[in-house]
């Protein structure tokens, strides 16, 4: 192919395949964050069970606290002005609300074995979701 080709102008006019995975993530952030932060305001009750009960105060005010922070930052995400500063945001609250899926995991050590293993398992997927915040504030996407 050559410059007057228009199949390479049609070539370069494509993201990268690093560039669509870095969308879809910025997408799937966007849409998670929103939808927990929708979730905690229509049905807190799970949500007030993780807490960490060391906290002080009602576990009401801390669900509905970080109902308007997923919010907050799923709109950060969304907008291209703010998108850098949504990934730091994000990534800080993934380490905010840690401690609450280490008392889930806690809870849970007595449960059944399907219970265990969501509370378990949401221990390290949650240094993923950190991961791709700290991509998205840097601009890898």
């Amino acid at each position: 192919m050559t410059d007057d080709d228009p199949r390479a102008a049609a070539l370069s006019l494509r993201p990268s395949s690093s560039a669509r995975r870095a969308r879809r993530t910025r997408r799937f952030l966007t849409g998670l964050l929103a939808g927990m932060g929708v979730l905690h305001m229509v049905a807190p009750k799970p949500f007030d069970g993780i807490v960490p009960r060391a906290l002080p105060g009602e576990a009401r005010s801390y669900t509905y606290a970080s109902g308007v922070a997923e919010l907050a930052i799923a709109g950060m995400l969304a907008a291209p002005p703010t998108r850098r500063l949504g990934g730091v945001a994000a990534a800080a609250l993934f380490v905010a609300v840690f401690p609450a899926n280490v008392q889930m995991a806690w809870d849970a050590r007595n449960a059944d074995r399907a219970r265990r293993a969501i509370a378990f398992g949401r221990l390290p997927l949650q240094g993923q979701l950190i991961a791709q915040a700290l991509r998205v504030a840097r601009g890898e996407d």
